[in-house]
């Protein structure tokens, strides 16, 4: 793993280490999951404690939604 020393000014530490604070994350891991993000390289912690949350989603198999119901090119 590499490491990279990166000097920040009092009030940026301070928002950062709110940040991972708030995120449930050390600095360390919100510091690489924000340029993850803005390289498009991974999902964010939000996205990803929400996967599995919504049950009524209509593409889960097993949703009480008829998934084809809507769908003018589905024949009963």
């Amino acid at each position: 793993m590499a490491r990279i020393i990166l000097s920040l000014d009092d009030e940026t530490h301070a928002l950062v280490a709110q940040a991972a604070r708030c995120s449930g994350l050390s600095n360390s891991d919100w510091i690489v999951e924000l340029i993850r993000n803005h390289l498009g390289l991974g999902w964010s912690v939000e996205i990803l404690k929400s996967a599995g949350r919504f049950t009524d989603f209509p593409l889960r198999e097993d949703s009480p939604i008829d998934q084809c119901a809507n769908n003018p090119r589905h024949e009963a």
